[in-house]
This record gives C-alpha cells, sequence and structure tokens, in this order.
C-alpha cells in the first residue's frame, strides 16, 4: 500500500485531500499550531517549516509519495521544498506539488496550457515558479506538477468570504476583464486521487475545461447562495481583457473527473 505524507494536512486543500484518501492509503499529514484533534491523532505530525527540518520526518516516516499543500512564510517554503527534493534523489518517493494558475499570471492574452512557459509578475506566482523549476530537474517520475485555479465549494474560503462581506454590506471585489476557469474542491481532492492510484507523472492543469468573466462567476455564485443585491467593486487592472485559466491538453483525466464552470457553481450548495 502507497505511504502518503500530505504536508499542510491541517489546511483547507490539505484536510481535505487527507479525508479523500485516508480510507484508500496509509495516509498521514502535518499540522502547525497546536490542536488537541491532531495531537491525539497518531497519524498526525507536528511540523513548522520556519524552525524544524522536514528532512528528519521524512527519514523516520520514509513516506512513498509526499503531497506539498504547505502555505506560509515563503522563504521557509523554498528552504522546505529544496531538503524534500534533496530527500527525493536518495529515496524511492515522489512529490506532488499544488501549484496554482498565478504562475502564468504575466501571459493575458490567451490561456494556458501544461507545457507553455511560465513567467509571473506577482510574488506569489514566482515563488510557484521557483518551487516547479527546482522539480523539473528531477527525473520525470520523481514528481507531479499541480496547477490549481480559484477553488470553490460549499465550505470553501472564497464563499466563506463571500458571506461574510455580504453579511458585512461590504464590497465585493470582482474583475470584470478577467477570463478564468476554477474547479470545486470535491472534484480536485478526485483528480489527485486518481492521480495518486493511477501512478500518474508530469504537469496537470486541474481546472474547468470552459471559461468564464470573474465577474460573472462570483454573480452566479452569489445568486446560487441568494445574497440578494450584492454591492460589487469593479477592479480593471487592464484595458483589454485578459485570461488567468489553466487549460489541459497534454495530460487529459476521464471525463468523469473533468468539471465544467456549471458543476463549480453547481457545487456551492452542495454538502
Amino acid at each position: 500500500m502507497k505511504k502518503i505524507l500530505i504536508i499542510g494536512a491541517s489546511g483547507f486543500i490539505g484536510n481535505a485531500l487527507y479525508k479523500e484518501l485516508n480510507s484508500y492509503f496509509d495516509t498521514y499529514g502535518t499540522y502547525r499550531t497546536d490542536n488537541a484533534f491532531y495531537e491525539k491523532n497518531q497519524k498526525f505530525f507536528q511540523y513548522d517549516m520556519e524552525l524544524e527540518d522536514i528532512s528528519i520526518l521524512l527519514d523516520n516516516l520514509k513516506p512513498t509519495i509526499i503531497v506539498s499543500a504547505i502555505r506560509g512564510n515563503f522563504n521557509a517554503q523554498l528552504d522546505a521544498h529544496q531538503r524534500i527534493i534533496n530527500w527525493l534523489k536518495k529515496n524511492k518517493s515522489k512529490l506532488i506539488f499544488l501549484s496554482s494558475a498565478n504562475v502564468f499570471d504575466t501571459f493575458s492574452n490567451y490561456p494556458s496550457y501544461e507545457h507553455d512557459k511560465t513567467l509571473s509578475d506577482s510574488v506569489y506566482g514566482r515563488l510557484k515558479i521557483k518551487i516547479e523549476n527546482a522539480l523539473m530537474r528531477l527525473p520525470p517520475h520523481k514528481y507531479v506538477i499541480a496547477r490549481i485555479p480559484m477553488i470553490f465549494g460549499a465550505s470553501t474560503p472564497r464563499v466563506q468570504e463571500l458571506k461574510t462581506l455580504y453579511d458585512l454590506k461590504a464590497a465585493i471585489e470582482v474583475f470584470p476583464n478577467v477570463i478564468i476557469n476554477a474547479t470545486a474542491i470535491s472534484k480536485l481532492t478526485q483528480q489527485l486521487h486518481y492521480i495518486i492510484n493511477r501512478s500518474k507523472k508530469g504537469i496537470f492543469h486541474l481546472g474547468s475545461t470552459d471559461l468564464i468573466y470573474h465577474l460573472d462567476l462570483i454573480t452566479e455564485i452569489c445568486d446560487i447562495l441568494q445574497l440578494k443585491d450584492p454591492t460589487f467593486k469593479q477592479v480593471f487592472d487592464s484595458n483589454n481583457d485578459r485570461y488567468l485559466a489553466v487549460l489541459p491538453k497534454d495530460n487529459l483525466l476521464p471525463k468523469n473527473l473533468q468539471i465544467t464552470t456549471k458543476q463549480v457553481i453547481d457545487s456551492i450548495t452542495l454538502k
């Protein structure tokens, strides 16, 4: 049985993935801050990437698959991933790195595919690119890079933020000329489960197969949440339409694991 370690398993994506995988694989996770639930769970290990060397945990646990869903200090993330990469070189294991559509946020004239050149104007996007580039120096069977767009679903942070802003009568920021794709947390965890189960390798774009304007997406989500007459703050960061979308072309998943924008919107009301 595959032994999986999810680094950042107490975070939103990491925890959803742990729940998806735990019944099928020998699954472990890390958490950072003191938490009675995780402390009692013998499959969770406390780990602070700013203070500790991840190699120690890897040596003790010897996972066959590492999933990086960690967040936090950017310099600490870079250091932690370099230590993971050094460990991978000496051990029979692979890393699934959860990256972002932001690795393409400089390219605005078209959607991006798996093997397009990455270039980012944002600090966050450049961080993801640095880690991706370091991973791509490994043999291909040693890594999966999963680029993920905006994530929605009933209990996701983005949906909770929309509800909070609405309750506070605060403006919801939207980008009327930004064309995106998105995903649902329930589908994302199924996709990652498939990638792990089938021992896939390479780069995957795990977003909806169609595109939508950011304003239209948020408007439809507000409608399905029954948020009547929300206040939008429309932000125009360029004069023309621009794309921030990661579409799959080379590494297509089976039809039942693909998702459309409509399914993303419908996922908002599914528990």
